[in-house]
């Protein structure tokens, strides 16, 4: 989700990839807004390790996304970059949003990892989610980053945030409770 970086966290989250989503604000947060020639040349290095994988980017579904897509277009054309790009529209968001509601799941905008989750339910037999806590503490009270690669922090106790992260847990929660999926909260266990 949202093209995290994975050669340098290869060990905890692999290095295979063939469905990659990038909000258009991960322009700005992650790479500078392509301010300079190094945040470009930085976001062409992480689009050039995708090899062929779609690039998913919901370009349409926050203002401004369309001008960060025109750069990222120009910049995957100009470096001839092997990436297969889709933009869902946003009868999408709004069709994944009325399925929730329709499941008593009272969600203002679906995180990015639900949205994923509710479309790998079309495509996968087996579903396994790893990274989805929505708390600033693990079961142990220690910190838990936002991201697994950045030092944000939560901010899910806002009413401000169009996300609500603690119901879409409990929603996973009880599917991964029902067998529709494996929810994994803490280390993984090699098998």
């Amino acid at each position: 989700c949202n093209l995290a970086p994975v050669v340098e966290f290869a060990a905890d989250v692999g290095t295979k990839s063939d469905f990659i989503t990038m909000n258009p604000s991960v322009v700005q947060r992650a790479f500078g807004g392509f301010r300079n020639e190094s945040d470009r040349e930085k976001f062409v290095r992480r689009l050039s390790m995708l090899n062929d994988s779609v690039l998913w980017i919901p370009a349409f579904m926050v203002k401004g996304g369309e001008k960060h897509v025109e750069w990222v277009n120009a910049l995957i054309l100009k470096n001839k970059l092997k990436v297969r790009t889709a933009y869902p529209s946003l009868r999408l968001i709004h069709a994944v949003r009325g399925y929730w509601l329709t499941n008593k799941v009272h969600i203002k905008r679906p995180s990015t990892g639900l949205l994923m989750y509710t479309l790998a339910t079309r495509f996968c037999d087996e579903i396994h989610l790893y990274g989805f806590w929505p708390f600033p503490k693990d079961l142990h009270g220690k910190p838990v980053k936002y991201h697994y690669y950045d030092g944000l922090k939560y901010r899910y106790f806002s009413n401000a945030s169009p996300h609500r992260m603690p119901l879409e847990f409990k929603t996973l929660y009880v599917l991964h409770n029902r067998g529709a999926l494996k929810l994994t909260t803490g280390k993984c266990i090699q098998q």
